[in-house]
């Protein structure tokens, strides 16, 4: 079995082959746990966004268009098959491009990525129109059709999971895609893409583009042949994307960011609700870089105190910094230098405002000894704000790091109230005993998603996405399917 892992340099993939930036500029790949470069990947611009596009319409007109869909599905499962073959390659080259643990990678992370391939191949041929009963005369029935070429952007924290969810999905509603990757950690996409080729997709159907956001990605919202963007990202690029694409009319979906409430009240179960406020919801093997984290902590104030000081003996036993490499680390670095600095503003902005620091706020080599190699790093530690008063910009703006506010509530009115004062409305959890108090919240919390007494739990047969800022359309599922098609009316007259 030949190799993923890259050396020194990688190249775009485009129309089944590896192809080097038009321009010949590359962008330096740096390894967080470290700060140090360990791959160069393209600085990809309109004219790699060009090549990707024709090669993706050009497959999208031939053999792929002409594929039905079990022979889609087929090569799916081909798919699935393959990356199951190289999920330690690929984990591996993850923890090298973003810092997420291995321990992480190889159970959570690669085994759902072969999972939702084998999803969205059993999705493909479930693709059915209606008939409609118009007169007794006519008879009306609809397709459901693929778009065409799709264009996707995936964000640096959790690329190979969004990649499946994304890919598979238009993939097996019988689009073509031209995926960007998140430059600050390219290469595992960069490393999957011809594993699709491998399987048997004709050249052409899955490309790859890599490039900043401002050069490549909006050559590929600009493009007038990728005929869908998904994005997920931040709300302001996800903006930028609204107004650079409007002239073209061309769908958008998004998911964005979070600023998510953890409800935690004072009949719940102190034990689950502690590692569900904190190491299932935002001091995870990812250093809190999800969008779902529950950065927002709202807390019962008859067990404020009590809740902060188990969560606090929680993460000292269970939170071990270190390499992302090593099988032993449980939360890895920040993924690169410039979201290091924003984590880190947002700790001292959090100070400044007058939130307290419970536990936390120390930054690369405070964690380690003095002849670590890791202090270089972009290691932030957990941190938590007692005190904290939503109104606080640290309460409202997505910080996306290893970093929560716990906030005070005396009633479920006072919570609720609480929980939905934010832009944003990707997900939320609320732990409590209580079934109708479980129930309101489930049916009043302004989100996409609402767990109850649990934290982060994602499925790809779920469909998943957010309310307001947190954007529209959903990922998973099979709601998720119809968003990469259109429906066409056909009319028949008998009479």
């Amino acid at each position: 079995m030949s190799t993923l892992l890259p050396q020194g340099r990688i190249d775009n993939w485009i129309d089944g082959r590896r192809v080097a930036p038009v321009s010949g500029r590359y962008l330096p790949s740096i390894d967080p746990s470290l700060g140090t470069e360990w791959l160069q990947v393209p600085a990809g611009d309109a004219d790699d966004v060009a090549l990707a596009a024709e090669a993706a319409k050009r497959a999208f007109a031939g053999p792929w268009r002409a594929l039905p869909a079990m022979g889609r599905a087929a090569l799916l499962r081909a798919a699935a098959r393959k990356i199951a073959e190289h999920a330690e390659e690929l984990a591996t080259i993850e923890c090298h491009d973003n810092g997420k643990p291995i321990a992480e990678a190889r159970a959570g992370d690669l085994p759902s990525v072969s999972e939702m391939m084998n999803y969205w191949a059993g999705a493909a041929d479930k693709i059915h129109g209606e008939t409609i009963e118009v007169s007794r005369t006519s008879f009306n029935f609809t397709l459901h059709e693929p778009l065409g070429v799709v264009g996707i952007i995936v964000p640096w924290n959790s690329p190979l999971a969004i990649l499946a969810a994304k890919v598979g999905a238009a993939l097996a509603a019988g689009n073509t895609v031209v995926l960007k990757p998140a430059e600050q950690a390219a290469a595992s996409i960069l490393s999957i893409a011809p594993l699709f080729d491998a399987a048997g997709f004709p050249p052409g159907v899955v490309n790859v583009v890599c490039g900043t956001g401002e050069v490549a990605g909006d050559a590929l919202v600009r493009h007038p042949d990728i005929r869908k963007i998904a994005f997920t990202g931040s709300t302001a690029t996800a903006r930028r994307i609204t107004e650079r694409s409007a002239q073209l009319l061309k769908p958008l979906a998004f998911e964005l960011g979070g600023k998510s409430p953890n409800i935690v009240f004072a009949d719940a179960d102190l034990d689950k609700a502690t590692i569900g406020a904190s190491t299932a919801a935002i001091f995870t093997g990812g250093a809190g870089q999800t969008c779902v984290a529950g950065s927002r902590l709202l807390i019962q104030d008859t067990i404020y105190d009590e809740l902060i000081d188990r969560i606090e003996k929680h993460v000292k036993q269970h939170v071990r910094l270190g390499n992302a490499l090593d099988a032993s680390t449980t939360m890895g670095p920040i993924a690169f230098a410039e979201q290091f600095e924003k984590v880190k503003s947002y700790i001292e902005l959090g100070r400044k405002e007058g939130a307290e620091l419970a536990f936390g706020g120390r930054f690369g080599p405070e964690n380690f000894p003095a002849d670590s190699p890791l202090g270089g790093g972009y290691f932030v530690a957990p941190t938590l704000f007692r005190g904290a008063r939503n109104s606080m910009r640290v309460c409202q703006e997505e910080i996306f790091g290893p970093v929560t506010c716990a906030i005070p509530f005396h009633d479920d009115d006072e919570a609720l109230a609480i929980a939905n004062a934010t832009t944003y409305g990707l997900a939320s959890g609320v732990w409590t005993r209580n079934l109708n108090r479980a129930h309101r919240f489930v049916r009043d919390i302004q989100a996409g998603a609402v767990w109850v007494n649990s934290y982060r739990r994602i499925h790809w047969a779920v469909p998943f996405g957010g309310y307001k800022d947190s954007g529209y359309g959903r990922d998973s599922g099979l709601e998720s399917l119809r968003g990469y098609q259109q429906t066409k009316s056909a009319w028949l007259e008998l009479g």
